[in-house]
């Protein structure tokens, strides 16, 4: 596995990264490279001003930072949910922000995205919704009618049984609670077999009982599976609980980027400016 970069993110040499063709990954690279991300909206507001970021290897990070500072619109502008309005972004040596609408749709089945507010069709069942995460791997025809192979449907059960809702395929979406509306988006992003989990806020429409379960599968089925989780919250005992590394925003830039165990109150004070993040 390669070592994780050094908590100064800033100092990642962009010739090292642009030189490489859409296909292409050296050893030394990491499997996502994200170099001078910007992002500003039509207002004039500015949500990311050069984000520096490297991801590799089996590991959960925390992306830190009060409301505002630009933590979702980082995770969506990774897998261009939001179009970045400048610098690069490589995920396993292709140049997602470069790509068309085809290679897009292609280099985002290998990235499973988890929301905040769950982003299921009602109207569907679980097993159904779970099933979703394969359409960018089916046949037009099979996506348009839910013709889904037998493999497929197998493997969806599977996903429900581990995380615990095997019980409830049958039922609409619309009539599970919040920690079950997680978890079909935990598997659905699983049926995916993605490189990276993108998770935005999991917990912040959760009780907090329900939200450590919630916290500690995704946790776990990342293991499993040797993804890396790239998670935003604004929660520090989340942050601190269930992460290896922490990457604070302030104001759309990364005002530091350590293992969790080396965040201190100075570290802290960098985010939450005078409030007491203790």
């Amino acid at each position: 596995m390669a070592s994780r970069p050094e908590a100064a993110v800033c100092c990642f040499r962009r010739t090292a990264i642009t030189s490489f063709s859409n296909r292409e990954r050296s050893a030394s690279m990491a499997l996502l490279e994200v170099v001078g991300l910007k992002k500003t909206y039509p207002t004039g507001e500015t949500a990311l001003r050069g984000i520096d970021l490297a991801v590799d290897g089996a590991e959960v990070i925390a992306v830190l930072g009060l409301s505002g500072s630009g933590k979702s619109t980082l995770l969506r502008c990774i897998n261009r949910l939001v179009e970045p309005s400048e610098g690069l972004v490589v995920l396993d040596g292709v140049r997602v922000s470069e790509l068309d609408r085809r290679g897009l749709q292609r280099a985002r089945r290998h990235m499973g995205m988890i929301f905040q507010e769950y982003n299921l069709v009602d109207r569907l069942t679980v097993l159904e919704n779970v099933l979703s995460g394969c359409l960018g791997v089916a046949s037009t025809w099979r996506a348009v009618t839910r013709a889904f192979r037998k493999d497929d449907i197998e493997r969806a059960m599977e996903l429900c049984s581990r995380v615990g809702i095997l019980d409830q395929i049958r039922k609409r979406a619309d009539q599970l609670s919040g920690g079950q509306r997680q978890r079909v988006g935990i598997a659905r992003a699983l049926m995916q077999q993605p490189k990276i989990l993108l998770v935005d806020e999991p917990t912040s429409s959760l009780d907090p009982k329900i939200g450590a379960e919630v916290m500690e599968l995704m946790c776990a089925v990342a293991d499993e599976h040797h993804v890396p989780m790239l998670v935003s919250v604004h929660d520090l005992d989340v942050a601190t609980g269930y992460s290896k590394r922490i990457v604070g925003l302030r104001e759309g830039r990364i005002v530091f980027d350590a293992e969790t165990r080396e965040v201190d109150r100075s570290i802290l004070h960098s985010i939450y400016t005078d409030q007491d993040a203790a």
